[in-house]
């Protein structure tokens, strides 16, 4: 069995915030361009997610896909896409939660409660409303055959979109970082109580990615040129660097990874 073989996905993903030219967009590209063929994806932007979509028919026009705009962090939207996506396809197999937002630098005495509710509302709470959503599908199907005969079946592997900034400190960003230690903290929770029925919740902990969020303007570029200068690689990521640890953590070859916080920053917590 080649290493092509071992990562291919013949279930179902669920990436949200998809739109694009984002991690959460080459997540989606990812998926499709190792085998998988039916795919649901959101944002708050119906425009960004076309892209998304147009990007993987082009080369990949066999896939099926699955797109709705909305807000995560509304839980009536989050139950009626994954209905959606479980009355197009049946089942969800990978959930990818990678919606999330940055925040302006601010100090806690310069944080007003609505930015701090803002940014709590999507990164936290919208996580933990698709996650819940996820594993209440994932409970009640049945485990999916695995493709590498040497590896248990599994009933869904989840991966949560959290940051380096979720393990160590940056001035003026207590809101974001807290939000982001509480995807960890989840994770970690729910990965421990879902084991038993066969589902594997992880996360991945990016570092500076050059995606919209990060490059949009030239002040939020100088905010983070600290950060990109402390890591010994000296660089922002790629947001397909990202995607490649995504599916690892869904793939047969993570099938005994759990509840891990997977650090992808060029170093940056190291030094």
């Amino acid at each position: 069995m080649t290493m092509t073989q071992r990562y291919t996905f013949p279930g179902v993903a669920v990436i949200t915030g998809a739109g694009g030219t984002g991690i959460g967009a080459a997540v989606a590209k990812s998926f499709a361009s190792t085998g998988c063929e039916r795919i649901a994806i959101t944002d708050l932007n119906l425009n960004s997610l076309d892209q998304t979509r147009q990007a993987i028919l082009a080369s990949h026009p066999q896939a099926r896909l699955v797109i709705k705009a909305g807000d995560i962090s509304d839980e009536s939207f989050v139950e009626s896409f994954i209905d959606e996506v479980v009355a197009s396809f049946g089942r969800v197999d990978y959930a990818v939660n990678c919606a999330g937002i940055l925040g302006d630098a601010l100090r806690s005495t310069e944080t007003p409660t609505a930015i701090f509710d803002q940014i709590n509302n999507v990164n936290y709470r919208g996580s933990w409303l698709c996650s819940r959503a996820e594993l209440g599908q994932m409970v009640r199907q049945d485990p999916l055959a695995s493709h590498d005969p040497t590896r248990a079946p599994q009933r869904g592997a989840i991966v949560n979109v959290a940051s380096q900034l979720g393990i160590v400190g940056r001035p003026s960003a207590p809101a974001y970082c807290g939000s982001k230690a509480a995807v960890i903290a989840m994770t970690r929770s729910d990965a421990i109580d879902y084991s038993e029925d066969g589902i594997r919740v992880n996360c991945v902990c990016p570092g500076v990615i050059e995606t919209p969020m990060t490059t949009y303007s030239e002040e939020v570029r100088e905010r983070l040129r600290p950060a990109v200068e402390i890591a010994p690689m000296k660089r922002m990521g790629k947001p397909e660097e990202v995607a490649d640890a995504v599916l690892f953590l869904c793939s047969p070859l993570a099938s005994f990874v759990q509840g891990h916080a997977l650090v992808v920053d060029g170093g940056y917590v190291i030094n």
